[in-house]
């Protein structure tokens, strides 16, 4: 046997099977499911298309897009005064402002709008990994069943645009970091089998590497071996633990992936397919890769695009220390390729089919753990006088104010939706948004009924908890 060949040919599949795996690890129900909407209850809809940009770790309200007071930097700085490290900049919509070091994403809020007033759920004790599991699920962990991801939905009700593309798409997160376990299980289509599940691509810049066969592996020698590996799920206990339903859905994960490996669709995954001029305009790391390739795949016919900043303990937005210094350099990776990612679609008349999301799991503080009146443990120490750039900056997790931005697909142009305080708590004041109604308003643009729902071992489960979400027709042209 060839080792190199066998190491590669096990990356290969595992890149190709990481989100099939990873739905049959969270403890699938083995009983059938049905539906109770048909094709024929669907609603108009507005967009064909969700790209979701992530930003992993808590991004701060009032030092992103909902800017306050703001405090410079000086030595014996009282924390208390700390509402914003950085000066107010005008956008593109007047009596607009959002923070510096994010003019360019402001430059493109006449094509959108930004919702001022999203609260996140008081889930006890503060951790990323269960609020991001509530947020790209709306539904509180831990459950007894795996509630299928917000792209599993979509991919689920609507199937692929195009045949080739995974309709699901999930860029920019690896799980070999802190808390990767945590984070696999919100990457899932649970209940709705691997199929639905997550194409996962966590370094775009090799996004072709997840559709090829390993370097140095004939095309045929890699059919033999995929055949081998069908036969070996078949026969093997991963293909015994679920019902048969999930293993002709793992099956057919296989198949789709095997299909896009030899489509000319795959080269939609090259980056080097871009001219110089335009990758650079994006090239801020890999999440400005993931922006041009989430507009690639857009244009291919992806249903559901995850574009994250990644998720690490302690690193990118979740700001524990050095909260100031490190926001400079996220406003640097994510302004100018989000910008750019919306002139392009709107340019190419994508947008207007396309629901572009910029959102975060919480917020933060410099003073509040948590929310007023729901006091939880303080997890970071933070001075009353501030004498170390370290200490400035928000370095608390808030869950009780948060931003979250929205382009194209019917959304009204320039709005401003919801309100926080001025002064600390700088909490929802107007029009609360909660993740319920987030959920039921993409899939109310995508046309997909709020009754939607599948009886899983007894227990119906809808797109959002109960059914009870309501879509904010606000928001919307």
């Amino acid at each position: 046997m060839d080792i190199n060949h066998e190491f590669a040919r096990r990356d290969f599949l595992k890149k190709m099977g990481a989100a099939t795996l990873a739905s049959i690890s969270v403890g699938l129900p083995t009983s059938s499911f049905l539906s109770s909407c048909s094709s024929e209850d669907r609603m108009p809809s507005s967009i064909d298309t969700v790209i979701l940009l992530w930003m992993a770790g808590g991004m701060a309200h009032t030092e992103t897009f909902d800017p306050k007071a703001y405090a410079p930097y000086e030595t014996g700085l009282d924390s208390k005064r700390v509402l914003s490290t950085f000066p107010k900049v005008p956008t593109a919509v007047d009596d607009l402002f959002f923070s510096e070091g994010l003019e360019s994403i402001g430059s493109v809020m006449d094509k959108g709008a930004i919702i001022r007033s999203y609260r996140a759920a008081d889930l006890g004790h503060i951790l990323h990994t269960r609020h991001q599991y509530h947020w790209h699920t709306c539904y509180e962990p831990p459950q007894s069943v795996q509630p299928p991801h917000i792209g599993a939905w979509i991919a689920k009700e609507l199937g692929p645009v195009n045949p080739v593309i995974p309709p699901f798409i999930s860029m920019g997160q690896r799980f070999t970091v802190g808390e990767g376990e945590e984070l696999k299980a919100f990457h899932s289509a649970g209940f709705m089998g691997a199929e639905f599940g997550p194409f996962l691509i966590p370094d775009p810049s090799s996004g072709l590497d997840s559709v090829k066969p390993p370097q140095g592996m004939s095309v045929k020698r890699f059919e033999a071996r995929n055949k081998l590996y069908q036969e070996l799920v078949e026969r093997s206990p991963l293909g015994e633990q679920g019902s048969g339903y999930q293993k002709e859905s793992l099956m057919r994960s296989m198949e789709q992936a095997y299909r896009l490996l030899n489509s000319p669709e795959a080269k939609a995954f090259d980056l080097s397919q871009e001219s110089k001029e335009v990758f650079d305009i994006y090239n801020t790391g890999r999440f400005g890769q993931g922006c041009l390739l989430a507009r690639r795949l857009a244009r291919e016919g992806a249903r559901f695009i995850s574009v994250s900043t990644e998720y690490e303990p302690f690193i990118g937005w979740d700001t524990h220390e050095n909260g100031h210094t490190r926001l400079v350099k996220m406003k640097e990776m994510i302004d100018r390729p989000i910008a750019q990612l919306i002139r392009d679609l709107d340019e190419s008349g994508h947008l207007d089919r396309t629901l572009v999301i910029l959102a975060s799991e919480f917020s933060r503080d410099a003073i509040l753990e948590g929310r007023p009146g729901e006091k939880v443990k303080d997890q970071v120490q933070q001075p009353d006088q501030i004498n170390d750039m370290k200490y400035y900056g928000m370095h608390r997790h808030f869950t009780d104010g948060c931003s979250i931005l929205m382009w194209g697909g019917g959304i009204k142009k320039g709005l401003v939706y919801g309100k926080t305080a001025d002064e600390r708590p700088c909490a929802s004041t107007e029009k609360t948004v909660v993740i319920d109604q987030v959920h039921q308003t993409i899939y109310h643009m995508l046309g997909i009924p709020p009754e939607t729902q599948y009886t899983i071992e007894g227990r119906p489960f809808y797109t959002t908890p109960d059914g009870h979400g309501e879509a904010i027709l606000d928001l919307l042209a």
